[in-house]
């Protein structure tokens, strides 16, 4: 016994040079394993997790670790002497008793090793849990040392230990990248929304400078506000527009867009989730609603948010709580709530697909966004705004409009709204790396879709409606504003941006005469 001390103080001492030396990180396991392997002779070392029942490997090192190894998991219910071992904490020295009569060689099937060779299963614990379990296997016959059994069984919970560690490291590493994640979301939904504010004033329509005043007036207050019109219209950017003449501009202004997400998921958008909550919830995230604390949250397309989380919105609205998917703590938040759609809310009340006391509770203040065929004037605005930006953001252009290309701009339906017009800009600015835009290719092979949404109140629209009826009220237009002139400056045919023969022939085809555009 005395004769063995100072092999075992020898040991020990390695044993620490040794964990001193190990590297953090994903690298840690196999440098943990190889330098072991001065200490605890094997032919391959494993350290194995626990997992659900099964003892997965996740490292292997020696002649004897293959790619079989390294995909071998154990079945704890087909092993009851390993799950002894992982249950009492006690390094277990398999013998060949137990191969021969016992549970067999876990390893059976995947290592082909001679009956009576060495093998150890040192169980690994941690936060007073098992943790797993690490293997020794030689190919040579007899036993292990009780030496180093005890080197091991010490060494096993150094690793345990250390493995603790490297996992609560990475655990702080995705936080750590989750809220930088979260931190350029919120700086991402904060960017524009000064440049929204200014651009909306600008306008030259009356329509819309009526929106715009309503919009100012109605910012400062904590009131909801439903923002309404056709899809392309704009309603995030009057969104941010009110969000910066807000006393909240100096916090954060989120959106959910309510229709691109699964009605399973958009509970933790907007609430968040604990850790557990449901399967792969892993770690607690907060919800939208917690990360606009203080400041704004536009719902869009809230037309067409699901009646069961239209109820949870509904109670967030009355009472400024709620609780995370989960938990069973209330949460206490101050939102200031913005709701847009293109759908109509009062139809969908009527249907039954809509709420009416969450119809309410957003419609207190409503504003309606004119589509862009009916704010021509602010067009060439747009356009110009749009290309300045891009080149400001792209370092290439700059690009400019003719009156040529302004003319074809008035001439298109624009049916998609100022989506479409900032789709059209930007081929056109991908063809034309600077200077002067030619639009009339790109217009020519816009396809437009046919609307088939009914016409507004008063209006008369051609029989079949859509492009035909947007077409012809564009050209009436062009000949009211030139008093019926076709041809030379100024004419309709210039405005419009085509030539004097093609103008003619839609307008002959529209049943248009020139009386009629000026009268």
């Amino acid at each position: 016994m005395d004769e063995s001390r100072p092999d075992l103080a020898s040991a020990l001492q390695t044993l620490a040079q040794v964990a001193g030396r190990l590297p953090q990180g994903p690298d840690f396991l196999p440098a943990a394993l190889d330098a072991l392997a001065g200490v605890v002779p094997y032919d391959l070392a494993a350290v194995l997790r626990l997992d659900r029942g099964r003892l997965r490997v996740v490292c292997a090192r020696g002649p004897l670790a293959d790619e079989r190894v390294r995909a071998h998991s154990i079945a704890l219910a087909r092993f009851p002497s390993v799950r002894e071992a992982l249950d009492s904490g006690l390094t277990r020295v398999m013998l060949e008793a137990d191969h021969r009569e016992g549970d067999g060689d876990p390893y059976d099937g995947v290592l082909d090793l001679p009956h009576g060779h060495s093998c150890m299963v040192v169980p690994l614990q941690g936060g007073g849990r098992p943790l797993g379990a690490l293997t020794f296997d030689r190919s040579t016959c007899g036993t292990f040392e009780p030496l180093t059994i005890t080197l091991a069984t010490l060494y096993g919970q150094l690793i345990a230990l250390a493995w603790m560690a490297s996992e609560h490291q990475a655990r702080l590493e995705r936080q750590r990248d989750q809220l930088e994640a979260e931190n350029r979301f919120l700086r991402t939904e904060v960017v524009g929304a000064e440049d929204a504010g200014s651009l909306i004033e600008r306008t030259h329509s009356p329509a819309m400078q009526r929106t715009a005043r309503l919009a100012r007036q109605v910012a400062p207050t904590d009131s909801a506000v439903l923002i309404t019109g056709e899809t392309g219209t704009g309603k995030e950017v009057l969104a941010r527009a009110i969000h910066e003449w807000s006393r909240r501009s100096d916090k954060a202004f989120l959106k959910l867009n309510c229709a691109a997400l699964p009605e399973h998921l958009l509970e933790t958008e907007l609430f968040g989730h604990t850790k557990g909550a449901f399967s792969g919830a892993l770690q607690p995230r907060p919800g939208r609603f917690q990360m606009a604390h203080g400041g704004t949250l536009l719902l869009d397309e809230i037309g067409d948010l699901p009646l069961a989380a239209q109820a949870k919105l509904l109670r967030v609205l009355q009472e400024g709580t709620f609780e995370p998917v989960g938990s069973d703590r209330s949460v206490v938040v101050d939102v200031r709530i913005l709701a847009a759609t293109n759908l109509n809310l009062e139809q969908a009340v009527a249907e039954g697909r809509f709420r009416t006391d969450l119809y309410y509770r957003l419609n207190v203040f409503p504003l309606h966004l004119p589509a862009l065929r009916d704010r021509r004037e602010d067009l060439r605005l747009l356009a110009e705004d749009f290309l300045y930006r891009r080149a400001q953001r792209t370092g290439l252009g700059p690009w400019r409009l003719s009156e040529r290309g302004a003319g074809r701009l008035q001439a298109h339906p624009w049916t998609g709204n100022v989506r479409e017009l900032i789709n059209v800009l930007e081929r056109a600015t991908i063809l034309t790396p600077e200077g002067e835009l030619d639009l009339d290719d790109v217009l020519a092979e816009t396809r437009t879709p046919v609307v088939s949404a009914p016409p507004e109140a008063g209006s008369d629209p051609l029989p079949g409606g859509g492009l035909r009826a947007i077409e012809r009220q564009a050209i009436l237009r062009a000949l009211a504003a030139s008093g019926g002139k076709l041809y030379g400056a100024g004419g309709a045919a210039e405005r419009l941006g085509l030539k004097p023969t093609t103008l003619q022939s839609r307008m002959k085809k529209l049943g248009i005469t020139r009386v009629e555009g000026y009268r």
